[in-house]
């Protein structure tokens, strides 16, 4: 991709506050993600990872902020639009895989295309090769492992090439090869696809194959590096 398009903004997020009740979870959390850009989160558990990647889909409410996802104010939106825009322009890799039961595995990668009303069987198989699940997809979700169910969630979330990627722990279920194949696969979905990616994760080696590395805590998101050897 060129450089004006690698420049171009996907996510704005500023002054991002969230609470439980009298629970502070995050404040002042302020971010931006560029097209073609892989950046990593680390953090402590608890320190609301998780619940700010919730935050940034507009699957959960802040008190606090503003998100802009391709420039249009995600939660200022009715919740049809919201819908629209979560369906074409995000993927989320959640850490919990949330694959459906009833479908097979196939079905389970392709359901973004189908909601947008562009079924692919090609881009399926494709997505399916290149997480290592390959012959897998009349399978049903239950005769596979937590790690191969990982690597579904994962085809799915980027099956539709969406504009921006939030990953929970992709790795976190996987075998060092396979996390190595995942992370190579994320890194090309923004090289070649001009998507942005924000990573979740508590492995550092994750975190130093990304353009940028973040680590959240009371102060908010701080620039990280890893500790020389």
């Amino acid at each position: 991709m060129s450089e004006a398009a690698r420049a171009q903004l996907v996510l704005q997020a500023r002054g991002l506050g969230k609470r439980y009740g009298e629970l502070p979870v995050f404040s002042g959390i302020s971010l931006d993600l560029r097209a073609g850009e892989l950046v990593a989160l680390l953090g402590e558990s608890g320190c609301g990872k998780s619940t700010l990647l919730n935050c940034l889909a507009g699957l959960d409410s802040v008190e606090a902020g503003e998100v802009r996802l391709l420039d249009q104010p995600l939660s200022a939106l009715p919740e049809p639009a919201q819908a629209a825009l979560r369906r074409r322009a995000l993927g989320f890799v959640f850490q919990a895989f949330h694959v459906l039961p009833q479908l097979s595995v196939a079905d389970n990668v392709a359901l973004p295309l189908l909601l947008l009303g562009r079924p692919d069987a090609a881009r399926v198989q494709q997505l399916l090769e290149a997480v290592g699940l390959a012959g897998l997809g009349e399978r049903a979700p239950r005769q596979l492992s937590g790690g191969q169910l990982q690597r579904v969630a994962i085809a799915r979330a980027l099956v539709h090439r969406p504009a921006l990627v939030l990953a929970d722990e992709p790795t976190g279920n996987l075998d060092p090869r396979h996390a190595a194949q995942v992370l190579e696969l994320l890194r090309a979905q923004c090289r070649q696809e001009g998507a942005a990616c924000l990573l979740v994760t508590h492995s550092e080696r994750a975190a130093v194959s990304a353009d940028r590395c973040l680590r959240m805590d009371a102060e908010g998101l701080q620039p990280w590096s890893p500790s020389p050897h």
